[in-house]
């Protein structure tokens, strides 16, 4: 395992960047998007928490006079490193702009892969660990011994007459009577 793996995977390393991401100012975040996106898209504002796993973002497209306001509510990364299998799963999402809200709609919920990239693949999983869902673990259960019972045969649905007076008088309901007593 190379220095480079090793530091990816490292709590401490990962403790430090979440961190970084806390105390990076929103303005320089917003101004690296606004170079890369120049001419398409303008932020002004972004806001996200980590540990809630909530973003709000305020963007207006070129040519656009109204902005438009996204707010996430969950976001995950889930998958197995082992296997170099991940999913991006956004679990709730709301926009101001209806159209994007009916976007949004469709898109979260879903387990969306990310395709691995071998040249990416201890960033990826730095990025997946950073974004993973801590769940608790389940307590190993010890098993238990049950004794195996024997099948019971399924007793017949006893047959409801249609009309009680005919039912009654008939041979085979007086035979079905008397085996029932």
């Amino acid at each position: 395992m190379s220095f480079k793996s090793k530091l990816l995977k490292s709590n401490l390393f990962q403790g430090a960047i979440k961190l970084g991401i806390k105390l990076t100012p929103k303005i320089l975040i917003s101004g690296v998007a606004n170079v890369v996106l120049k001419g398409i898209a303008k932020f002004s504002k972004i806001s996200f928490d980590l540990n809630k796993r909530t973003a709000f973002v305020k963007v207006t497209l070129y040519g656009e006079k109204e902005p438009i306001e996204v707010t996430v509510d969950g976001f995950e990364i889930s998958g197995d490193p082992d296997k170099d299998n991940y999913q991006f799963i956004l679990h709730n999402a709301t926009s101001n702009k209806p159209w994007m809200t009916n976007i949004l709609a469709r898109i979260t919920g879903k387990a969306w892969d990310i395709p691995p990239v071998p040249q990416f693949k201890d960033e990826v999983d730095f990025v997946a660990s950073l974004l993973t869902v801590d769940r608790p673990k389940k307590a190993a259960k010890s098993p238990k011994r049950v004794a195996k019972r024997p099948k019971k045969v399924a007793e017949r649905p006893k047959r409801i007459a249609k009309s009680p007076k005919k039912a009654a008088d008939s041979p085979k309901q007086k035979a079905r009577n008397s085996k029932i007593a």
